[in-house]
C-alpha cells in the first residue's frame, strides 16, 4: 500500500436544494463541502491509506471549518495554505426522472484561483509521499492555478512519486483565453495514470475513435474505448495506465455503471452496475479515483483494482454529499456479489 497519497485542488462550499427540490423552493440550502481532489483525498483515507490534501483556502471561519472537516475523516491538512480571496461556492440542484440535476459555480476570486507557483513548498508537501492525484479542473479555474499545477506534476515527477490525472472536463470554466487541448497536454506528460471518460479524452486531448453515438446519447459502444485508450497511450509514451468510467444515463435516477482498464498489454472491462435509483451522482467519477487509487495500490492485477473502483463508485451514488463514506470492507462485500441492499446484522 502507498505509504502517502497526496492530492491537490480546490475545495468549495456545497450548496444544494433540499432533497429533490428546485433552487429556493423553499428558503433553505444544505450547506456542505467537495471537491473532486478532496474526495479523493476522503476515500484515501476511508480505505486505511495515508491521504493528504493540499489547496489554498480563506484565513476565515468557513476555511477552518473546511480543515476542521476533513481531519474529522482522517485527511492530513497541514500542507493547506491560507491566503486573501474566499471560497468557491457551488449550488446544486438534484434532478429526478428526465430532469437533469443543475449544477451552478460561483467560484471566481476564490484564494486558489489566485495561487501562482511558489505559493505551495511542494518537496514539503511531498516528503514521504508515494503518489499525487491531481485533476483537469485545477488548470482550468485560472492561468496562475493552471501555472501551480503544473509545478506540482513536475515536482512529482522529480521526487519520484506515481502521478495520477482525472481529466474532468469542464467546459464552464475554461475562460481565460486557454482551451482544455492547450493545457492539459502539457500536464498529461508527467502523468502515469490517467482516468477520463470519453468526453474528456476528447476536449482535454483531442483524442477520440469514430463513432455513430454521441456521448449525450447515454449508450456505450465498447469496443471503442479499447481504440481510444491505445491512441492516448500512443501518443503518450509517459503513460502506463488509463482508465475510462462507462455511463449509460438512462435518466436522472437510473445509470448504469462500468470501466475499463488499459495497461499497454491488456484491455479490461469491469462488472456492470444497475443503478437505479440515485441518491447522489456528485462525486461518483471521484470515487472512481479513489477506489483506483486504493486498488492500484492493494491488490496485485490491475483487474482487481478496476473492480474495487467500479463498486466504490456504485456505491457512492447511495451516499448524500460529495464524500463517499465506505470502508474498503464495503467495497469489498460488493465486489464479491453482495448486491441485494439486505440488512446486515
Amino acid at each position: 500500500m502507498a505509504q502517502r497519497v497526496v492530492t491537490f485542488g480546490e475545495i468549495m462550499l456545497r450548496l444544494k436544494s433540499i432533497g429533490h427540490e428546485r433552487f429556493f423552493q423553499q428558503p433553505t440550502l444544505e450547506a456542505t463541502f467537495g471537491g473532486g481532489e478532496a474526495n479523493v483525498a476522503v476515500s484515501c483515507a476511508n480505505y486505511g491509506m495515508d491521504a493528504s490534501f493540499v489547496t489554498v483556502l480563506p484565513d476565515n471561519d468557513i476555511g477552518l471549518a473546511c480543515m476542521r472537516e476533513l481531519r474529522s475523516f482522517g485527511v492530513d491538512v497541514k500542507d493547506i495554505v491560507t491566503a486573501p480571496g474566499r471560497m468557491g461556492i457551488y449550488f446544486l440542484e438534484t434532478g429526478a426522472v428526465q430532469r437533469p440535476s443543475k449544477v451552478i459555480y460561483d467560484r471566481e476570486g476564490s484564494a486558489i484561483s489566485k495561487a501562482r507557483p511558489g505559493d505551495i513548498d511542494w518537496k514539503k508537501a511531498f516528503s514521504g509521499a508515494t503518489w499525487f492525484h491531481i485533476t483537469g479542473i485545477t488548470p482550468a479555474i485560472s492561468e496562475s492555478a493552471k501555472d501551480l499545477a503544473l509545478e506540482s506534476v513536475k515536482a512529482a515527477k522529480e521526487m519520484g512519486l506515481t502521478v495520477s490525472c482525472d481529466l474532468n472536463y469542464r467546459k464552464n470554466l475554461w475562460k481565460y483565453g486557454k482551451r482544455a487541448d492547450e493545457v492539459m497536454p502539457e500536464i498529461v506528460k508527467y502523468v502515469d495514470v490517467v482516468i477520463a471518460n470519453e468526453e474528456d479524452v476528447q476536449k482535454a486531448l483531442g483524442i477520440s475513435a469514430e463513432s455513430a453515438k454521441s456521448v449525450d446519447e447515454g449508450e456505450i459502444d465498447v469496443q471503442l474505448y479499447e481504440t481510444i485508450a491505445k491512441n492516448v497511450m500512443a501518443a503518450y509514451g509517459n503513460i502506463k495506465k488509463i482508465a475510462i468510467t462507462l455511463r449509460e444515463s438512462k435518466s436522472a435516477d437510473h445509470n448504469d455503471w462500468s470501466a475499463c482498464l488499459y495497461n499497454g498489454n491488456e484491455f479490461m472491462l469491469s462488472r456492470k452496475y444497475l443503478i437505479t435509483h440515485i441518491i447522489d451522482r456528485v462525486g461518483g467519477g471521484d470515487s472512481f479515483s479513489g477506489g483506483l487509487i486504493y486498488g492500484l495500490n492493494t491488490y496485485e492485477d490491475d483487474k482487481t483494482a478496476l473492480e474495487f473502483a467500479v463498486a466504490a463508485s456504485c456505491l457512492k451514488h447511495t451516499i448524500p454529499g460529495d464524500y463517499n463514506r465506505v470502508s474498503a470492507k464495503e467495497v469489498e462485500s460488493l465486489m464479491k456479489g453482495s448486491g441485494s441492499g439486505r440488512v446486515q446484522r
